[in-house]
């Protein structure tokens, strides 16, 4: 397999692991995503604000309105993320 091959396993691979803990396999809740950024993007949080963070995060991500973040909303903010660091990467080899 070629490397985006793997990288696309792997998000399919992560959101499932996360998905589904609170019942519904097709979407993260708000527990789920907290755990999700807590342990695959740890340095998304804040420590004090993790609360209202992930909540913030939810209702921005949630774009059909059903409190929870499907697969669909998921990968949109993984490109969003990715795009941001991209940026940030591009911005620092220019310096």
């Amino acid at each position: 397999m070629s490397e985006l091959e793997i990288a696309i396993g792997m998000l399919i691979d992560v959101f499932a692991r996360y998905a589904g803990a609170d019942g519904n396999r097709q979407s993260l809740s708000k527990g789920e995503l907290k755990v999700l950024l807590e342990k695959e993007l740890p340095g998304f949080l804040e420590s004090g604000r993790d609360k209202d963070t992930v909540e913030k995060l939810l209702k921005d991500l949630d774009a059909n309105g059903d409190a929870t973040v499907d697969f669909n909303e998921f990968i949109v903010f993984v490109a969003a993320l990715t795009s941001a660091c991209h940026k940030f990467f591009q911005q620092e080899g220019a310096n």
